[in-house]
């Protein structure tokens, strides 16, 4: 396991735009991604990834064409760019590595790393 610290999280209103980081400790690899848990919500999964093929990225319906995934290597550091943001998208991010992709299905599985989740907040 590889230790990941979120940062970024924060307060804004509807239609801004907020930037995640995820930074590890070690090296990560495999594929990765955000997933976030709203108020009285289930974890949703929000973007996966993996960089090592192109292509290979999955977006949650809800953040289609609003978020966007991307990697640092050189950092080791594994970003969300949130934009348009909207009130349902409120709730704990959190960012997991080191997972197993699944082309078919287009899923990253078995993720070994967690974060302990950075909050955002988006007020109408």
């Amino acid at each position: 396991q590889v230790r990941l610290v979120e940062s970024g999280g924060g307060s804004v209103q509807a239609g801004g735009s907020l930037t995640l980081s995820c930074t590890a400790a070690g090296r990560i690899f495999g594929c990765m991604g955000w997933f976030r848990q709203g108020p009285g919500k289930q974890l949703e999964e929000v973007a996966v990834a993996y960089f090592d093929v192109d292509g290979a990225t999955k977006y949650g319906d809800s953040v289609k064409g609003r978020f966007t995934v991307s990697r640092d290597n050189t950092e080791n550091t594994l970003y969300l760019q949130m934009s348009s943001l909207k009130p349902e998208d409120t709730g704990i991010y959190t960012c997991a590595a080191n997972g197993e992709w699944d082309p078919f299905e287009r899923r990253c599985l078995s993720l070994q790393s967690w974060g302990q989740g950075t909050q955002v907040t988006v007020s109408s």
